[in-house]
């Protein structure tokens, strides 16, 4: 409910409106190296330094590292002549690019491809079809619209593309990942195929959290051999590949199948007739787990969510879901037991049995 100090001084309307300001900021400062240079010196630096160490000028440097401390990404500190910037933990630990938890390839796949998408929005809500084709088609490639398609539809698209989608899956994974495999016990489970499982980094959390299971990557061929060049070593015993078109394609059979941020790119029809085939090829006693950002039932939330559900409008034909539509297309595909688990982060689980 609007207070009469909302009416009076707009301030949250002013925030959204501006608030890509915000994102492009994160975005050029990580894309100018700002927070690398800033530990690779390991002291705080002035403007002038930083401008000279990364090729930038001065004055635009100063503005951009003023804005970082704005918003908190960067401390400052009165020098002897200037001010002194350093990096926050958190910057150090999420925006450095040599960080075990680094997002700079997801902001980067945010800045380079999606936020040029999201141009689309306001014809993505009138059209009554999916505007995917057309983007790509209109912009004739200054719209990457979508590396999904690389790694899960199949379209043919750049390998710099694809590795960008890997690379942005890889950093959610090695964030998120851990919550949503222990989100129920899956020990019980020794087989394991992750479908569409991209870059591995869910699988390698999974090994990690349940020594007696293998995982199986089961993605497109050029998929998997970049996963196996630039993600997953040899010394990861327990994560196998299996190539494959998982619509096309048979699926062997395990004792449990992982779509991860699979089903929200498809239609109802699409992801039943996924759920339906893994279904068939699941062991008795089996399952599957489901990954998704959850929208809670009476549309309120989470906002991370309802905007991911905007951008599979840009992007794809999917959808985010509630835990009941996916319940109903689990039990439609005659899974039983479903049971949802809200790791209280953007992902959740959902876990179905056969």
């Amino acid at each position: 409910m609007s207070s009469s100090n909302d009416v009076e001084y707009p301030r949250k309307i002013l925030d959204y409106m501006e608030g890509f300001l915000v994102s492009k900021t994160l975005f050029a400062s990580c894309e100018l190296g700002v927070y690398d240079l800033l530990l690779a010196s390991e002291r705080p630096l002035s403007a002038v330094e930083v401008a000279r160490g990364l090729g930038a000028s001065e004055d635009g440097m100063e503005r951009l590292l003023s804005a970082c401390v704005g918003l908190q990404l960067l401390t400052a500190q009165p020098g002897d002549a200037e001010v002194l910037y350093s990096n926050t933990e958190m910057s150090k630990t999420y925006l450095t690019k040599s960080s075990p938890q680094s997002l700079y390839h997801s902001i980067q796949y945010n800045s380079k491809t999606i936020y040029l998408c999201w141009h689309y929005l306001t014809d993505a809500v009138r059209s009554e079809v999916r505007l995917g084709p057309i983007v790509a088609d209109r912009e004739e490639g200054n719209c990457p619209l979508d590396a999904r398609r690389d790694c899960r539809h199949g379209n043919e698209r750049s390998d710099e593309e694809m590795v960008k989608f890997m690379q942005l899956m890889n950093s959610i994974w090695n964030i998120c990942g851990k919550d949503v495999v222990m989100a129920f016990d899956l020990s019980p489970f020794k087989t394991i195929y992750d479908l569409g499982g991209c870059s591995g980094a869910l699988a390698k959390q999974c090994v990690a959290a349940y020594p007696g299971s293998t995982v199986t990557i089961f993605d497109l061929p050029k998929v998997v051999h970049t996963a196996k060049e630039c993600f997953v070593s040899a010394e990861d015993g327990r994560i196998l590949f299996h190539e494959g078109d998982f619509f096309k394609d048979p699926l062997p059979e395990a004792d449990l199948y992982i779509l991860a941020r699979i089903l929200h790119d498809w239609s109802d029809e699409r992801s039943l007739e996924l759920l339906t085939k893994v279904q068939r090829s699941c062991k008795p006693g089996g399952g599957v787990l489901l990954v998704e950002a959850l929208l809670h039932e009476d549309n309120s939330g989470p906002l991370t969510a309802q905007l991911y559900s905007l951008n599979m409008l840009v992007q794809t034909e999917g959808k985010e879901r509630k835990a009941s539509e996916y319940g109903a297309l689990l039990t439609a595909a005659g899974f039983a037991q479903v049971q949802v688990q809200r790791t209280g982060k953007i992902y959740d689980a959902v876990l179905g049995r056969k």
